[in-house]
């Protein structure tokens, strides 16, 4: 959510980013907070004329009460009977007027970085580098599925049974290999100075409204039936959550958090061939990064966080890619992005299995989440990134190490998480 005075003070920067983004239906938006925002000012000097009027006709009451004035003092208060009523119709306004403008300022989508590339879809976002070289393989790689079945490691239909579509039992050595990725993900971002955190599972929608898009929210969360609680889609929910309503001393910035949760996602939309299996499911596990800092420290911060994705998956001997969101392609509130894609020797093409976010002071201006100024208090910056999702992490393992008898290799940084196993072998 941006700051109403740059509507205010500037609103054609905030037409020409919506124009930048192409939602083309919200510039009237603009012109409509900017008529409110009239609206509820000139309320406001009202009611605090009124409220003038009221004290001094109070005062006015109190000496002729003195005076023994009675009737005078009657009439006056019959006047401030009309100024309660007057203020208190102005206050019904005032709140219906601040509630609209609320809604539009969550929906305007965030200031984007000057160094986002244009483009109206992520078929226009910009390759930024590639990371170690695909290795040739001299046969034919199965679809994932297909591998994960071979070696006995998953069992669909009976989670159908229990759960329904787009979820699983993983089994065996695939188990253990999805732990063994989680577990290394933790150890390695530990050692890069991050601090390890279980967060709760479940938000209330106050933190909902504060990390997320209303478009975001319906298409991921599940929703508590009954309660005021959603299931979190992603670790950095509740991260973020955690510094509602806070104001920050500057000495202990930035928090550095790496946190673990399962994630649950309606995923509206998801279907087709590459959907089927693990690709795209219900329920999965996932490591995140969370930074909150300083405003001046998050072009730094951003950097760094895709970088360790970077370094995490290529310590897998994975090859991966960085891509440039354009702007189109872009939540609304996020400042910049670049998605972090492994390379599928099945496909011969890269696919996502992380995104890193910069998102400015948009969460925290939601939540409520300040820094204490010398002068006056002010927006931390919030980022995450997706440290490793072992659904998606796992499918790059399985077809960059799988061998031609349908064995896999296990990676070496993995094999300590795994008792020193080299090797998933084949149930034939």
């Amino acid at each position: 959510m941006i700051d109403i005075k740059q509507i205010r003070i500037n609103p054609d920067i905030v037409r020409e980013n919506i124009r930048k983004k192409f939602q083309f239906e919200k510039l009237p938006l603009v012109d409509e907070v900017i008529s409110l925002d009239s609206k509820i000012r000139k309320i406001k000097t009202e009611s605090d004329k009124l409220r003038n009027e009221r004290n001094k006709a109070s005062s006015q009451i109190g000496l002729l009460m003195k005076e023994k004035k009675v009737d005078e003092a009657n009439q006056i208060r019959q006047n401030v009977v009309i100024i309660n009523d007057k203020l208190a119709i102005n206050d019904i306004s005032k709140e219906e007027i601040s509630t609209r403008i609320k809604t539009i300022m969550m929906t305007i989508p965030n200031i984007i970085d000057d160094s986002v590339p244009i483009g109206r879809n992520d078929s226009e976002n910009v390759e930024i580098k590639k990371y170690l070289l695909p290795k040739a393989k001299d046969f034919e790689i199965p679809y994932h599925l297909d591998i994960i079945e071979k070696i006995g490691g998953i069992d669909l239909d009976n989670a159908r049974k229990v759960a329904g579509n787009g979820f699983y039992y993983l089994i065996g050595d695939f188990a253990r290999l999805h732990s063994a990725v989680l577990s290394y993900a933790q150890d390695f971002m530990i050692n890069k100075g991050f601090t390890y955190c279980i967060p709760p599972f479940m938000i209330r929608s106050g933190v909902v409204n504060g990390v997320m898009s209303f478009a975001e929210m319906d298409a991921m969360m599940y929703k508590i039936e009954g309660e005021d609680l959603y299931l979190i889609g992603t670790s950095e929910h509740s991260m973020i959550g955690k510094f509602i309503d806070t104001i920050l001393e500057k000495k202990e910035l930035p928090y550095t958090y790496t946190s673990y949760s399962p994630c649950f996602r309606k995923e509206k939309g998801a279907h087709g061939i590459e959907e089927r299996g693990i690709y795209r499911i219900h329920q999965f596990e996932k490591q995140e990064m969370i930074i909150v800092c300083e405003p001046t420290d998050s072009k730094n911060w951003f950097e760094k966080l895709y970088n360790y994705t970077v370094e995490l998956f290529t310590s897998m001997e994975i090859p991966v890619r960085t891509i440039e969101c354009c702007s189109g392609d872009l939540a609304d509130l996020k400042v910049k992005s670049i998605d972090v894609e492994a390379w599928s020797p099945r496909q011969q093409k890269y696919f996502e299995v992380g995104s890193c976010a910069n998102l400015g002071d948009a969460q925290a201006r939601r939540l409520g989440i300040r820094i204490k100024g010398e002068e006056s208090n002010y927006f931390a910056h919030t980022l995450n990134n997706t440290v490793v999702a072992p659904p998606r992490m796992l499918i790059a393992i399985l077809e960059n190490h799988l061998n031609k008898d349908g064995s896999v290799n296990i990676p070496s940084v993995l094999r300590p998480y795994m008792g020193g196993k080299k090797l998933i072998n084949t149930n034939n």
